[in-house]
């Protein structure tokens, strides 16, 4: 069989970056922020939405508090209550924008269960089509995402703002 590679330019920042640097949630919840990456699509007082810069799909959003912790049973009740009104608003705009047929939601709590960044707890919300696992991940490890992130944002915003 001959290998043939999948452009994938955006992910190389990852592979290739520092692991040790500035968590990016508190990026995000910084008021100087100027990384449209990073910026958020929705907040509230406790919490905050951002969009996965290396998404499993196009949608994908990551859910955290603006607290810098690391531990599910450190976040405050004001913090859980507002993690899941912002899951819930995501899938609302996500549910609206894009018509997944189902998502994937949930924590990856420690590094040894899959998180990567272990030291800022936060929720994954993940659409997901029919059909959309197909050869890649099962045979290469390898996720094809047919959206560019700022075109997700543009969309996901929109569907946010169009949300009571």
């Amino acid at each position: 069989m001959t290998e043939r590679p999948i452009w994938a330019p955006w992910r190389i920042d990852y592979i290739t970056g520092p692991k040790d640097g500035e968590c990016i949630f508190c990026t995000a919840a910084s008021s100087s922020n100027t990384d449209p990456a990073h910026t958020p699509i929705d907040r509230t007082d406790h919490c905050l939405t951002i969009l996965n810069a290396y998404p499993y799909a196009p949608g994908h959003v990551m859910v955290a508090p603006v607290r810098h912790i690391g531990a599910l049973e450190d976040m405050t009740s004001e913090e859980m209550l507002d993690t899941m009104l912002l899951a819930r608003r995501s899938i609302l705009a996500i549910r609206s924008a894009m018509t997944p047929d189902g998502f994937n939601v949930g924590f990856n709590l420690g590094k040894v269960a899959g998180a990567g960044i272990a030291d800022h707890l936060h929720l994954h919300v993940v659409p997901r089509w029919s059909g959309d696992t197909n050869f890649m991940p099962v045979l290469a490890d390898t996720n094809v995402i047919p959206q560019a992130l700022e075109a997700t944002r543009s969309i996901l915003a929109e569907a946010i703002a169009e949300l009571p």
